[in-house]
């Protein structure tokens, strides 16, 4: 009966050792997944439709900088729009697809799912807001560019009267020109020239060429055309209508948006937002949450 006896406890010692080592592999299981959670703010994720193919894609038109453009002779998109992208990506647990698309354009674009968000120094107004939601980032005005010492003594938009002006298609100066001509022709002055095209940097080369007078932009582009100009050109250092950008999102992903703003505000906890407005020199334009 001892030998019996010593069997059974011999057995009962096995079964719990294959009891704890089973133990174990589960503790084991729950610390793996637990190091494999989403990052902070992404707890939602699993219930945003776009981004259940682990990719945020965005619409910009990246000719913009220093908010988004490509890095001389590459394809590698950079600035502060694709920096903050990608923050906002790897805090939502997932990565970011970037899609050049002209501003003309972009909001139809959006409306018509060619991407998941836009982010492309978009000014939030009225009228964009009725087309689709916003969740502001920075706040911009606008400046005038001008060639070196301001030989036209531009000091306003209305001192661009009987001027040349270059501006970008789509963007909130081309209704700030059009509202400046209103004025300037129920005072019987002179209306400004106005040269519209796809992109800023077009506008930027018919003043290096003297083909235009001016060129009037967001202030962060036109501070940074002054300095990459090499001395031949000069800003203003005007803000004039400050106003937030926003991350565009179509009216029907509310979960989207939502999802997009909890990432925002993890990111204005970390310190991380602050790092990236400071990368760009943009610092002045931080929204307070």
């Amino acid at each position: 009966m001892r030998c019996r006896r010593r069997l059974q406890l011999t057995s009962i010692v096995v079964v719990a050792a294959a009891v704890l080592v089973l133990l174990a592999a589960c503790g084991g299981g729950e610390e793996k997944a637990a190091g494999n959670t989403p990052a902070s703010g992404a707890t939602s994720v699993a219930k945003v439709p776009e981004l259940q193919d682990g990719v945020l894609q965005v619409g910009s038109d990246i000719s913009y900088a220093p908010i988004e453009f490509y890095e001389e002779g590459t394809q590698n998109a950079q600035g502060l729009d694709v920096d903050l992208a990608n923050a906002l990506a790897e805090v939502l647990g997932v990565k970011v697809d970037f899609i050049n698309t002209g501003f003309d354009g972009i909001i139809p674009a959006l409306n018509a799912s060619r991407f998941d968000v836009l982010m492309s120094a978009m000014t939030v107004t009225d009228e964009r807001s009725k087309e689709i939601d916003f969740i502001p980032y920075l706040s911009a005005g606008t400046d005038i560019l001008v060639a070196n010492g301001n030989p036209k003594n531009i000091k306003g938009i209305e001192d661009l009267s009987g001027l040349t002006v270059g501006v970008q298609i789509a963007t909130i100066q081309v209704d700030q020109l059009k509202a400046a001509n209103d004025t300037l022709k129920a005072a019987n002055k002179p209306q400004i020239n106005v040269l519209t095209f796809d992109q800023n940097p077009l506008a930027v080369e018919q003043l290096r060429s003297g083909r235009a007078d001016a060129v009037i932009a967001d202030s962060p582009v036109v501070a940074n055309d002054a300095r990459l100009s090499s001395g031949k050109l000069q800003a203003l250092g005007l803000t004039i209508e400050a106003a937030p950008y926003g991350i565009g999102v179509r009216k029907n992903s509310p979960e989207l948006k939502t999802a997009v703003e909890g990432a925002l505000s993890t990111l204005r906890s970390n310190g991380k937002y602050d790092e990236i407005l400071a990368k760009w020199g943009l610092q002045g334009g931080a929204l307070k949450p």
